[in-house]
């Protein structure tokens, strides 16, 4: 009897003639209908639609430029900037993990994001100059435009941040403008030079046959480092363009330093250099790289290290294979000071090949080691018979950066220095595990021979 009761107690009529059991049943599924807290389903936003956004999604997708849809809550809020959506290009540029989430978690510029405020809140467009300081800088243009939607949800706050890259542009004029700062300041010393020389020539020395030989000498030398200086400045510059753009090519590091060597073989038996060259067999260390570029690297590096060689003295190359980051970062010649002139990028999983070069000259104070890279910078008091321009660890540091690569370098005053620079290689690596693992083969080039 007291299903019965309690139906009518809730105003519900007795159910057809059932068993007691069956009547607490019913009740007891209505009390949970009743009293049970209404299910909350899971707060999921909705996906980005052409309606809401009021854009052509598929359009947005192929472009090449990178460019984002930000939705602004309230102002003040720590969702405020909430991306809807990022386009292929934006995905790539800004390495996002996910397509959504805060703005700020990927865009840290103060002047980018004060740009995407004033579009979602003022609903003016605004633009800003994005500056990355690298390896490698990079330059951007972003540009904060309102959407204004047909329709859609009202109060509904949107804003596309469209981003354009201008590093090629700012490059071309900074180029421009150092090239023209760094040639009239460098030529000056040797046109003088050869004005001089020819007044010179022209006037008292005119007959004096010993004398005429002697300046013509001295100018040949200076026109020689004259040239040598273009040279060096239009490779310069030429590098310095292509920097952002990383190379796709392939070279093995252990063939261009033999062939390098065998350049050297007439500078080097000028003053009885000897050559020490370890390598794995040819394969192992192939790396990701202008071919090129990577030989005049190469090449600097090997050339710097005979001239600030003693008469007689070794001149150490060996290339290897297989590092990690920490492995490849990682001081290795045992000497006093250090010093990592450009880092590569923290990529997970990368490895590396390496080229180190070491020369046991007179070394370097660890104050010099800092600015070894920079343009025309020389180390006073170290002096070579034929001087360089100045200008080859600058092209070094331009082409390691834009191989996404590193360089350091390690010296003891009196003991020598040595350089290395290194590579990412080809993943997967066109070598296997077993030439890899193989053992390191060792040649000696005795220079004299």
């Amino acid at each position: 009897m007291l299903g019965p009761l309690l139906l009518a107690g809730l105003g519900l009529a007795a159910p057809a003639p059932a068993t007691a059991l069956a009547a607490l049943g019913a009740v007891a599924a209505l009390s949970l209908m009743i009293y049970a807290p209404p299910r909350l389903e899971a707060a999921t936003p909705s996906p980005p639609t052409r309606d809401r956004l009021g854009v052509d999604l598929e359009v947005v997708e192929m472009l090449s430029d990178p460019v984002l849809i930000v939705e602004g809550g309230a102002r003040d809020e720590q969702t405020s900037r909430r991306i809807l959506l990022a386009n292929a290009a934006a995905r790539e540029a800004l390495r996002m993990s996910r397509p959504d989430g805060l703005l700020s978690t990927v865009i840290r510029a103060p002047d980018v994001l004060d740009a995407v405020d004033e579009a979602l809140y003022a609903r003016t467009p605004q633009e800003a100059i994005w500056e990355l300081r690298g390896p490698p800088e990079r330059l951007w243009r972003a540009r904060a435009t309102p959407l204004a939607r047909e329709g859609g949800e009202t109060g509904l706050r949107l804003a596309m941040l469209w981003l354009r890259d201008e590093t090629e542009i700012r490059r071309v004029e900074r180029t421009r403008a150092d090239f023209l700062a760094n040639a009239s300041h460098e030529l000056r010393t040797p046109l003088a030079s050869l004005t001089g020389f020819i007044e010179t020539l022209r006037g008292h020395a005119r007959d004096d046959v010993e004398a005429r030989d002697r300046f013509l000498a001295i100018m040949h030398g200076q026109a020689d480092r004259m040239r040598r200086l273009i040279d060096d400045l239009m490779s310069l510059s030429r590098i310095e363009l292509g920097e952002h753009i990383p190379p796709s090519g392939e070279a093995d590091l252990a063939v261009l330093t033999a062939d390098v060597l065998d350049g050297l073989g007439p500078l080097a038996r000028e003053k009885a250099v000897r050559f020490e060259f370890v390598a794995p067999p040819p394969g192992a260390a192939v790396a990701v790289a202008d071919r090129d570029q990577v030989l005049q690297v190469i090449q600097n590096l090997a050339e710097n290290a005979v001239k600030f060689a003693p008469e007689g003295g070794l001149v150490t190359l060996e290339v290897r294979a297989g590092l990690g980051l920490t492995e490849a970062s990682t001081p290795a010649a045992g000497l006093e000071n250090a010093f990592s002139l450009v880092l590569p990028e923290a990529t997970p999983g990368r490895t590396y090949a390496s080229v180190a070069v070491r020369d046991h000259g007179p070394g370097l104070a660890r104050s010099h080691l800092p600015r070894l890279t920079e343009r025309f910078y020389r180390v006073e008091g170290q002096k070579t018979a034929k001087p360089g321009t100045g200008l080859g660890l600058a092209i070094v540091k331009h082409i390691v950066n834009r191989h996404r690569g590193g360089l350091r370098v390690e010296s003891t005053v009196g003991d020598g220095a040595q350089f290395t620079a290194y590579f990412p290689m080809v993943e997967p690596p066109l070598a296997t595990s077993a030439v890899l693992g193989g053992k390191a083969g060792a040649v000696e080039a005795n220079a004299q021979a």
